[in-house]
C-alpha cells in the first residue's frame, strides 16, 4: 500500500504543498477517477531518511486521512537493510 490518501479527504491542498518529492496529484489529476487526492507510490518514499512519519500525513488537517504502512522500511535498521 504505501501512502495512501483516503475518501475523507477535503482536498485542501496541506499534502501537496508539504510533499518533497511532488508525488501528490489533486482530484483533477487522479488516475483512479476517485474526487481525493493520489500519491504515486513509484515516487513516494515515505520521506525515510527526512522525517519519522511521512510528511504529508503530519501536515494533513483530517486525522486518519491518509495511512500508511511504510513497506520501504520493513526490515530495514537506519535505511539498511536486513538480513533475514
Amino acid at each position: 500500500m504505501a501512502v495512501k490518501i483516503t475518501d475523507i479527504c477535503i482536498c485542501c491542498d496541506s499534502c501537496i504543498d508539504e510533499c518533497p518529492t511532488n508525488s501528490i496529484v489533486d482530484e483533477s489529476e487522479n488516475p483512479n477517477g476517485d474526487n481525493i487526492y493520489f500519491v504515486d507510490n513509484e515516487t513516494c518514499t515515505e520521506c525515510i531518511g527526512n522525517n519519522p512519519n511521512p510528511t504529508c500525513a503530519e501536515a494533513c488537517p483530517t486525522e486518519g486521512c491518509i495511512v500508511w504502512d511504510n513497506p520501504k522500511t520493513e526490515n530495514k535498521i537506519h535505511g539498511q537493510a536486513c538480513e533475514d
